[in-house]
């Protein structure tokens, strides 16, 4: 059984933001970057269903430019056995990253495709979605907990009133939680190893895919900075200053 895992570049998540002084996006020159955190939560899930023989290949997908190579070798030191780069420079909307991985699936003919729920760069929380609704394939998202057995993928998922258990016919899509796993630390050799592994470069038109109009951003702002704490000395000040603000 094949499993495709999309793992995307982004800003790490330990680095402070800071915007453009021209508000035309986040500052990434020189900014250290990594896999988003919740596709290296899916890539050691299918790393995992594959130890226990559940899993026989792993391939890793990931769609950008040139220097999200080392997002791949950084899939392939988890244990990906094989990756695709599908290369497109600039920005790339969901719905056109959704059709390019949705073909991708399509090609590598796999069963299970694991994504994270939402990249930390935009927060769409929509990729999984739409690959789920191009495919016409049952999906289960937030997933928890992961079992295969046979043609069946049982996935318990949280929800607002606690977990929900659902069972999918393979083909499927799955998108993870963080509560899922923790990812291993990977290891020199591993690394070394992942540098000779195969990685197959492909194009939007190879694919059939078209970038789909989307949104543009027209500028990015920082939050507002928090301003100063007020101290009272009674709770009648408080009282007061509150009922000031229109909170009472």
């Amino acid at each position: 059984m094949k499993a495709l895992v999309s793992v995307k570049r982004v800003v790490d998540y330990n680095v402070r933001i800071q915007v453009k002084p021209d508000g035309s996006g986040v500052v990434t020159d020189g900014v250290k970057m990594s896999m988003n955190p919740f596709d290296e939560i899916a890539m050691e899930e299918a790393v995992r269903l594959k130890e226990k023989g559940k899993i026989t290949e792993i391939i890793a997908v990931t769609i950008g430019g040139a220097k999200c190579e080392e997002t791949l070798r950084t899939a392939l030191a988890f244990g990906a056995d094989r990756a695709v780069h599908v290369k497109e420079e600039g920005d790339i909307q969901p719905l056109t990253a959704a059709s390019a991985l949705a073909a991708v699936f399509k090609k590598e003919d796999a069963q299970l495709f694991l994504l994270g729920k939402q990249a930390i760069d935009d927060d769409a929380n929509q990729t999984g979605q739409m690959v789920a609704a191009l495919l016409d394939l049952g999906q289960a998202t937030f997933a928890s907990k992961v079992d295969i057995d046979g043609s069946k993928i049982t996935v318990t998922r949280e929800v607002d009133a606690g977990l929900e258990t659902l069972e999918l016919d393979l083909p499927a899509i799955v998108t993870t939680d963080l509560r899922l796993n923790e990812p291993r630390y990977l290891k020199l050799p591993d690394i070394m190893k992942a540098k000779k592994k195969p990685l197959e470069a492909i194009s939007f038109e190879a694919l059939g895919v078209k970038p789909a109009a989307g949104l543009k951003t027209l500028k990015t702002t920082a939050p507002a900075k928090r301003s100063k704490g007020v101290m009272v000395k009674t709770v009648d000040e408080l009282v007061t200053a509150l009922k000031g603000k229109g909170l009472l």
